[in-house]
């Protein structure tokens, strides 16, 4: 998701008592049938195509609904830590219905303010056309506080002139994708062989869960590291590896985030990358339509795919809502088959129904990879408020910056690295 970790600074705020008591809900809430449904959507760069979108379904609603007016607030990303803050200490001031990152979700079930929607969920018509992998991100101890909206996966973008140009192939393997790199940067020393950063941690993570290796495991109701496990080494090892100078220069690439990878491969100076679904626009827009494609990111063996991170956005429901059943049905309408398609149609969201991405992906040949990605498995940062204090600190960046840079090697970058994830862990 675009917006994913935005809520870092917000949970901080919350970790250092802005948010409300971590006990009970925001409020008792009711079910009014009538009145003003409230809803904080996420503002976004061009919002045009989402709020027309939106309005569809707004007209729709109101249309089923007598008696019932939905106000839409767009909340700026760069205010948005202050605006949920508030709402969760004033209940009177929450909306109804709420987008969010599902990287927030555990913080704000810790706040106590959104609904559980495991029964509506499981009721809704859809429900079982959830796909289970995302499902799980808006899941809390087996509950259900979110319904997934949009997802977004990352594959491997690579320059098919360039490709042909040097006679090679799309890697099979993780191993194959490291030598197909050094190939390209020796015979085109003006290119990255592949694009990718010490702060990009969502290129990372598939290369430490094609290995074996995990995050955190969860033991009773806490969280301990498995960075320093050895499969956790390999696979950060083999990521770190392609910062190198006979790839991606750790001068120039050792710093470079998700976004700044992307940018160097639409730019023109990287033969691959690893993108997301939502990157599209920008490398078409950089004239390279009809220069690129899209494969998954390959596992440790041929045909595998490396599980990718399962990024996205929920619609919420915040327990403070005087109108919990409209909230839902409202939520459920904008997360419909439908209205999902006309997201992707807007916006490029990929939707979170199984159903609607075979349909997608059955007229739209570019999401094939994407689709096959979520189909082989994904997976998710360890549901836990702690993790966004983990991604605030940029534990496993400076691991891996660490590691490439030569500074320390592996097993010590990771053990340093699990040591102050277990700090975190341990509140």
């Amino acid at each position: 998701m675009r917006l994913r970790m935005i809520a870092a600074g917000l949970a901080l705020a919350m970790a250092a008592g802005c948010a409300p008591a971590q006990s009970g809900s925001t409020g008792e809430g009711g079910d009014e049938r009538t009145g003003t449904l409230r809803v904080w959507l996420f503002d976004e760069a061009n919002r045009n195509p989402k709020e027309n979108v939106v309005n569809e379904a707004i007209a729709e609603f109101e249309a089923a609904h007598g008696g019932v007016t939905v106000d839409v607030q767009w909340v700026p990303v760069e205010s948005r830590a202050d605006k949920f803050a508030g709402a969760f200490n004033d209940p009177s001031n929450a909306p109804d219905v709420a987008e969010f990152g599902n990287t927030d979700l555990p913080g704000y079930v810790e706040a106590g303010a959104f609904a559980d929607l495991t029964t509506e969920v499981e009721g809704w018509k859809s429900g079982a056309d959830l796909l289970p992998d995302v499902l799980d991100t808006a899941t809390v101890d087996g509950k259900v506080y979110g319904i997934p909206w949009f997802t977004g996966i990352r594959a491997l973008y690579y320059r098919t002139d360039v490709f042909a140009e040097l006679g090679l192939e799309p890697p099979a393997t993780l191993a194959e994708l490291t030598g197909t790199a050094r190939a390209v940067r020796q015979a085109r020393p003006d290119m990255y062989g592949i694009s990718v950063g010490g702060q990009y941690v969502y290129a990372m993570l598939p290369f430490l869960w094609a290995s074996g290796g995990e995050l955190a495991r969860q033991e009773g109701d806490g969280w301990t590291s498995a960075l320093n496990s050895p499969e956790a080494r390999q696979g950060v090892a083999a990521f770190a590896e392609l910062i190198a100078a006979d790839i991606c220069p750790p001068e120039q690439c050792a710093n470079l985030t998700g976004t700044q990878s992307v940018q160097a491969f639409t730019g023109g100076k990287a033969a691959m990358t690893i993108g997301g679904d939502f990157n599209r626009k920008a490398v078409e827009e950089a004239g390279l339509d009809g220069k690129y494609a899209v494969v998954p990111l390959p596992g440790t063996e041929p045909g595998s795919i490396a599980p990718a991170f399962a990024g996205g956005n929920l619609l919420g429901v915040f327990g403070a809502s005087e109108r919990r059943g409209l909230a839902v049905e409202f939520a459920q309408l904008l997360a419909s088959p439908g209205y999902q398609a006309k997201m992707y149609a807007a916006m490029g969201n990929l939707p979170t129904l199984a159903s609607v991405q075979r349909e997608l992906a059955g007229s739209d040949p570019f999401l094939t990879p994407f689709v096959e990605t979520m189909s082989a498995g994904t997976r998710f940062v360890p549901a836990t408020p702690a993790w966004s204090k983990i991604d605030a600190q940029g534990v496993l960046p400076t691991a891996v910056q660490r590691i490439a840079t030569g500074e320390q090697p592996v097993a010590e970058a990771l053990e340093n690295a699990a040591q102050q994830m277990n700090d975190a862990f341990a509140g």
